[in-house]
């Protein structure tokens, strides 16, 4: 076994608080050698790294779902790792497991860390990175945020904006499975491309290149029953003025809005859900996590049967983290953007 004194953690961690959008000054990265576990302790090697848009809410300080991130504390991320030493009875070496890491090379702490919230995938059943994708997070929030909160029925029409990305593509594949007609919203001609022609939406409008009020009218000529929101903004505002009576906005990001250095716009529109008796509700996926498992099997499941599809945009190199982190906001990642931090 590797000695864990030649081992060195090279870490992200937290400078300042960023003003707009995240700069280099904001990071300070740092190096320590690893040190001895203590009993009931794991040490997990980072292979993966899930880069979301909520981590950049994470950098603020204020009341939110989760404790911000401190001023020198290593980044929060979610992530995928392989133990390589362990004097725990719950992990042993050579178990890959799912939690959040935090952006480094090494994690080490408790096995039963209960920020980190480790539990075992099988890399031979699925490509890691589906765990931080369809099978992780995001699609943990995809799916229960339009089963629980959209509630779509069959025959309904659902739209989604940030439609190629992570939870975006999730949202829409379960909806088509749940027999609902389907229209995305996304940047650019090659992201609606893929959206339609391979993830099975029935339309989807490129905002980047026309008008998001003219797509609604064009493809959603009934109105619409269920929005998931990742984008707010404008485009948010736009679909309002498309809803159906008892229509469901479900409310999962507002990536549009994070980098502001003026109070965030809200919605212009509202007054249409008290016309249209529609309702707006947020999503957060730690509320769901004694039944992650039950949306893995069935997604597993309709990927297996070849039903469903999972993208991942990945970039090589824990040293590449805040320029990967900044492809997030310009709209550069293409499908779930993950960083390889090591080969597995």
């Amino acid at each position: 076994m590797t000695s864990l004194a030649t081992l060195t953690n090279r870490q992200f961690r937290l400078a300042a608080r960023p003003v707009g959008v995240v700069k280099d000054s904001d990071w300070q990265q740092t190096e320590e050698t690893l040190r001895e576990l203590t009993e009931g302790e794991i040490i997990v090697q980072v292979l993966y790294l899930s880069l979301d848009p909520a981590m950049r809410g994470w950098m603020n300080e204020g009341k939110s779902y989760i404790r911000p991130v401190a001023i020198g504390e290593v980044m929060r991320a979610g992530g995928i790792g392989i133990v390589i030493a362990s004097r725990s009875s719950k992990f042993v070496v050579g178990d890959t497991l799912s939690g959040l890491l935090g952006v480094q090379s090494y994690w080490i702490g408790a096995a039963d860390d209960r920020m980190a919230s480790f539990y075992k995938v099988d890399g031979k059943a699925m490509p890691l990175p589906k765990y931080l994708n369809a099978l992780g997070m995001p699609g943990m929030t995809a799916y229960f945020g339009l089963l629980e909160v959209g509630m779509p029925k069959a025959g309904e029409t659902v739209v989604v904006s940030g439609a190629a990305g992570a939870v975006g593509q999730t949202v829409g594949q379960v909806a088509k499975q749940k027999g609902c007609r389907v229209v995305g919203i996304a940047g650019g001609q090659e992201k609606c491309d893929f959206v339609v022609k391979e993830l099975g939406f029935d339309a989807c409008i490129d905002y980047k290149n026309g008008s998001v009020h003219e797509g609604l009218k064009t493809h959603c000529p009934n109105g619409v029953d269920v929005y998931f929101d990742n984008v707010g903004g404008e485009i948010l505002d736009a679909v309002l003025t498309r809803i159906n009576m008892k229509a469901r906005i479900v409310i999962c990001g507002a990536i549009s809005q994070y980098n502001n250095t003026t109070p965030v716009k809200g919605p212009a529109n509202y007054l249409s859900l008290l016309v249209n008796r529609a309702r707006m509700e947020g999503i957060v996926v730690f509320d769901y996590a004694d039944r992650y498992h039950k949306a893995v099997t069935e997604m597993a499941g309709w990927m297996r049967a070849g039903s469903f599809q999972s993208r991942e945009d990945i970039v090589q190199g824990l040293e590449n983290f805040p320029a990967a982190l900044q492809m997030l906001f310009s709209g550069k990642n293409f499908g779930k953007l993950v960083l390889q931090v090591a080969q597995e």
